[in-house]
């Protein structure tokens, strides 16, 4: 098969993982020391950096070929597609080659499983090392693990990537054995144990060799069950607490050809996706627990964002007098994040906080006004119902759609 048609067809087959941000990779420069590529510079699949920054990454399965027959995934044994597979020496060339030309940053290489997990994982591995110790390549690499694999050789994709991740697939170890039964859940968390255990190894001995320095992430799929975004959350949760992922991320399913009976007809409204996202935010930037999210019900609102819903239900601690209040109470003011009120807190040091300071910081003003007080404004209804608050805030419907 021509090299072109199996980038093409492996290019697209890798679409659906969204797990593939370059946050947090270890700075190398190849300037001066015979390396090629480098993990900070700029500019195919982009990705955004902590800093802002835009990278460009070469998103792609080793194969497309599987062994597993899982019912969500397009690439499942008994799914009717075209069928490709690189080479180790394949994509390591095309990885320099596309460098070269400036178009990528790094790799993302995810892959079928194909013979066994450990020999898929050996060929991840291979194309990581080759990359690494015999072209020097400094860029971002990001490989996708295979659960069922050998630890050692998950120890050793550690040693060459710089992120590793392992998708835990759906939310609910039921929902994984209905939809996965070939997949375990135990086993997928056992590989996410083994990845931070080699972690903390590597911080406490620090001259052993690296081990993912930009840490681990996972992926869910929304929609292709019933789990609610409470149990998703709770879920995302405990992750974040007993492996220490970077992230979690939230893909909403869509159907794929000739899906089984099993799963939705149609998929889920992007939107979901994307409140969940928002919530994930507010527990890992802001503090909150994913049980604080939610009041009754267990999906998140879809006309108003997360943090605005749990304002709107907890009036008891507004408005927030922002002259006096502390620091993370004020980080919950709808329409003020993290940097504005630290801001904040540090102005209100030299003098009073007043309401054209909020404008001058560019706040949220049309849903800030309700929830705070500053030296020259109280808003007029504070006493004004929820309901009325959450119809004057909501956003309008947005149609959003895959393209």
């Amino acid at each position: 098969m021509e090299l072109l048609t199996k980038l093409e067809i492996l290019a697209d087959a890798a679409k659906y993982d969204a797990s593939c941000a370059s946050s947090g990779a270890p700075k190398r420069d190849s300037l001066g020391k015979g390396g090629l590529g480098a993990s900070t510079g700029a500019g195919i699949c982009h990705s955004f950096t902590p800093d802002g920054r835009c990278v460009s990454l070469l998103k792609i399965l080793l194969t497309n070929f599987c062994q597993y027959d899982c019912q969500y995934c397009v690439n499942r044994r008994s799914s009717n597609v075209p069928r490709a597979r690189f080479a180790p020496r394949e994509v390591v060339d095309l990885t320099l080659d596309f460098y070269r030309r400036n178009y990528i940053d790094g790799l993302f290489l995810s892959s079928g499983i194909i013979r066994s997990a450990d020999y898929t994982m050996e060929q991840l591995v291979q194309v990581a090392r080759s990359l690494r110790e015999e072209h020097q390549f400094r860029g971002y690499i990001h490989l996708k693990t295979i659960p069922d694999a050998d630890s050692r050789l998950i120890s050793q994709a550690g040693q060459y990537a710089d992120r590793l991740s392992v998708n835990i697939e759906l939310p609910t170890d039921g929902g994984l054995q209905r939809l996965a039964p070939e997949k375990n859940a135990h086993t997928i968390k056992r590989a996410m144990g083994s990845i931070r255990l080699a972690q903390e190894e590597a911080e406490s001995d620090k001259s052993a060799p690296g081990r993912a320095p930009a840490g681990q992430s996972t992926q869910m799929i929304v929609g292709a069950d019933e789990t609610d975004d409470r149990t998703i959350l709770q879920t995302a949760q405990t992750l974040y607490g007993a492996y220490k992922l970077k992230r979690v991320y939230y893909s909403a399913f869509s159907p794929i050809p000739d899906s089984p009976s099993g799963l939705p007809a149609q998929a889920p409204p992007l939107l979901r996706e994307h409140r969940l996202y928002q919530a994930d935010f507010l527990m890992r930037g802001y503090g909150f627990e994913a049980e604080e999210l939610f009041q009754s019900a267990g999906d998140l609102p879809l006309d108003i964002d997360p943090k605005l819903a749990w304002a709107l239900a907890h009036r008891e601690s507004f408005p927030v007098d922002l002259n006096r209040a502390p620091q993370a109470l004020i980080a919950r003011v709808p329409g003020i994040g993290m940097r504005n009120a630290k801001r904040l807190v540090e102005l209100r040091r030299s003098r009073a906080i007043r309401y054209q300071d909020l404008v001058r910081l560019r706040c949220a003003m049309d849903k800030i006004k309700p929830f705070v007080v500053v030296q020259d404004y109280r808003p007029a209804q504070a006493d004004r119902p929820s309901e009325q608050l959450r119809r004057a805030l909501a956003a309008p419907p947005v149609q959003l759609a895959l393209l």
